[in-house]
């Protein structure tokens, strides 16, 4: 198997997804996204509009010609510090909804990727992982919400540098979330999950690179998810997986 960077495990993901016999597994991930994301963004541009008229109307009138370039200036970094901070958090919100079929995508792909039958398990054995997918998702919020909390603090009060260190941290969180379906498929704990995958932080960084990337671009972020699962499946298959215990 011919080793990829992360970059190239993520961009994998858009022929995985169009994959014959795949693409039905898709669906479920990308109707979650593509709802939560319209809903979330549409009432968050809204409130940023009513945000930015109120500081504009701070300026005082003798100063009524600085409005426009402000307003010019403010919306895109308004609109990319949304994308930022909040992409990630509705993004966990997303996976929480959707666990459980991404959780049967991952086992899917890597299914197609080892030359196995798909099979067509059904409904019952999707509601027989359901609880163990929410136990793996709460487990991954635990260890998010605190270094979360922390990051952002620097997101505000810091200017530039907590932009940079929040995306880097979004990437990482990324990595974690869409590798860890495989991993959890195979039952490796969370903790040994990290600690694996620590141990290729380049490319895990540099997949979550993309996946933070993609969820800026408008239509693109509502494909992210399924497109990030298959391709870090592929990277678990390819490169990950002959490394670790089940």
């Amino acid at each position: 198997m011919v080793s990829r960077s992360g970059i190239g495990y993520f961009s994998s993901g858009f022929s995985l997804i169009r994959t014959k016999g795949l693409k039905r597994f898709v669906l479920v991930p990308l109707v979650v996204n593509l709802l939560l994301f319209s809903v979330a963004f549409y009432f968050l541009f809204g409130e940023i509009g009513s945000a930015i008229t109120w500081l504009l109307s701070l300026i005082p009138q003798w100063l009524g010609w600085l409005k426009t370039g402000l307003e010019f200036l403010l919306w895109p970094i308004a609109v990319i510090s949304v994308l930022l901070v909040f992409g990630l958090i509705f993004g966990t919100l997303a996976n929480w909804i959707a666990a459980p079929f991404n959780g049967i995508l991952a086992e899917k792909v890597e299914r197609h990727l080892t030359g196995q039958d798909l099979g067509d398990e059904g409904v019952l054995s999707l509601i027989k992982d359901i609880p163990r997918t929410l136990g793996r998702e709460a487990a991954k919020f635990v260890w998010y919400m605190p270094r979360a909390i922390g990051f952002f603090l620097l997101f505000l009060l810091v200017p530039i540098i907590g932009q940079i260190v929040w995306f880097l941290f979004s990437a990482w969180m990324q990595a974690i979330v869409y590798c860890d379906y495989p991993y959890d498929n195979h039952k490796v704990p969370f903790k040994a999950m990290r600690q694996h995958l620590a141990g290729h932080k380049s490319k895990a960084l540099s997949f979550g690179i993309m996946v933070n990337i993609f969820s800026l671009v408008p239509v693109l972020n509502f494909v992210v998810m399924p497109v990030a699962i298959c391709g870090a499946t592929h990277m678990w298959v390819n490169e990950l997986k002959h490394q670790v215990k089940p």
